[in-house]
């Protein structure tokens, strides 16, 4: 399996543990030009921007620490296109969320970041 298909297999896989857990997915794979976003769910009326993120050992850390300042960055910059290209007003609750699969763990780390 190659890395896109992996990536897609964990984004699947993602995908269904949102919903389990309440997340009703709006979109996933969201590409502009700005960059991509894995998913884009609601939870409780606010629009949550998700990242997924893998990692089959400890080698390189944790699976979360691959979401570093400018990757948050390229969510963020993408996170407002799509604000803006769907037509939601400026007072949308949003977060951005991570869903990190360290091996078979699964973590879900609520408002991981924020915009500053």
């Amino acid at each position: 399996m190659n890395k896109r298909e992996l990536g897609t297999l964990y984004e699947k896989r993602a995908a269904s543990y949102l919903e389990e857990h309440g997340y009703r997915v709006k979109a996933q794979n969201y590409r502009c030009r700005t960059g991509e976003i894995d998913l884009i769910a609601e939870e409780d009326g606010c629009l949550c921007f998700v990242e997924v993120k893998y990692r089959s050992g400890a080698r390189f850390g944790a699976a979360s620490e691959a979401v570093d300042a400018r990757k948050q960055h390229t969510i963020i910059m993408t996170a407002r296109y799509y604000l803006q290209q769907q037509g939601y007003c400026d007072e949308t609750p949003c977060r951005f969320d991570v869903v990190a699969f360290d091996g078979e763990r699964i973590e879900l780390i609520r408002n991981a970041f924020e915009i500053v």
